[in-house]
């Protein structure tokens, strides 16, 4: 009700992870050429996600963008972080981020990586300049 574009098809949910009464993440794609799928979803001013948020307990939303190409995915499921590699072995994915990023990838209690797996299907590794610092599973 909230995005009249998923209804209409031109925005489609590919995918959604959640921890119920804590955090999700969606992906989406749009159908239609020129139409944002994030900024539909959002709405203007972030109105039509806090409505969202507001029918599911304050629960926070992380909308992310749907991509073909699995390495492209990976990186923007762990959105917020910024990551500066994905390459897949096998059925990990090995993402390299910078120090800095090691904390907003991984997530309080490893929640953000967690979701991306479950989102991605892919067991996610997190490895900061130095070493492994997080692996995930999809469930």
């Amino acid at each position: 009700i909230e995005v009249p574009e998923i209804s209409s098809g031109v925005i489609e949910i590919k995918g959604v992870a959640r921890e119920a009464g804590s955090r999700s993440k969606i992906a989406v794609v749009s159908n239609q050429d020129g139409v944002d799928p994030i900024g539909s979803c959002v709405g203007q001013r972030g109105i039509r996600i806090a409505n969202i948020m507001g029918e599911l307990g304050e629960e926070r939303i992380d909308i992310i963008e749907w991509d073909d190409e699995l390495k492209k995915f990976v990186e923007n499921a762990l959105s917020p972080a910024k990551v500066n590699s994905v390459k897949i072995e096998d059925e990990i994915a090995v993402v390299k981020v910078d120090e800095d990023q090691l904390s907003l990838a991984i997530g309080k209690e490893g929640q953000n990586v967690r979701l991306a797996a479950k989102l991605t299907g892919m067991k996610i590794q997190v490895e900061g300049p130095n070493n492994v610092e997080k692996v995930a599973e999809p469930e």
